[in-house]
């Protein structure tokens, strides 16, 4: 059972690494966050499916930011939101999602938990300006 329960971890881990490296890796996330003037980036984590980050804004405030893992589009947690829960449910059936419950926006992005087009469980990170879908991760 222990080493059951090892190689659990391990492929959580791996699979967690590996959709990161589909993406932007943490120094490529570093470095888009200061070119966009954060400073003092700390605890940068790879997590259901999109970068998180603490850092200071140019205007010195204290912020937490998700970075889409593929476009590197940062969205601060005080962003306000485009679209609504409405929105949000319709570009999610537009794409094949199915059962979708669980949706509010939190910190800079909308949040979901559906089925995915093949039938799966997934948490998604959806993106505030466009309804895409820009994080899955298996629920």
């Amino acid at each position: 059972m222990k080493h059951a329960s090892l190689l659990g971890i391990a492929l959580v881990c791996a699979t967690g690494f590996a959709l990161a490296q589909d993406g932007m890796t943490e120094a490529q996330v570093r470095a888009k966050l200061e070119t966009q003037g954060y400073t003092k980036v700390n605890d940068v984590k790879f997590e259901d499916g999109v970068w998180k980050a603490d850092a200071r804004s140019a205007d010195g405030n204290r912020v937490d930011v998700r970075i889409d893992a593929k476009t590197g589009t940062i969205r601060p947690d005080e962003l306000v939101a485009n679209l609504t829960e409405a929105d949000v449910r319709a570009k999610l059936a537009t794409a094949g999602y199915t059962n979708v419950h669980d949706v509010d926006y939190e910190d800079g992005i909308w949040n979901a938990e559906a089925d995915d087009p093949a039938g799966k469980d997934v948490e998604l990170k959806i993106d505030p300006a466009t309804g895409a879908v820009m994080g899955k991760e298996k629920d």
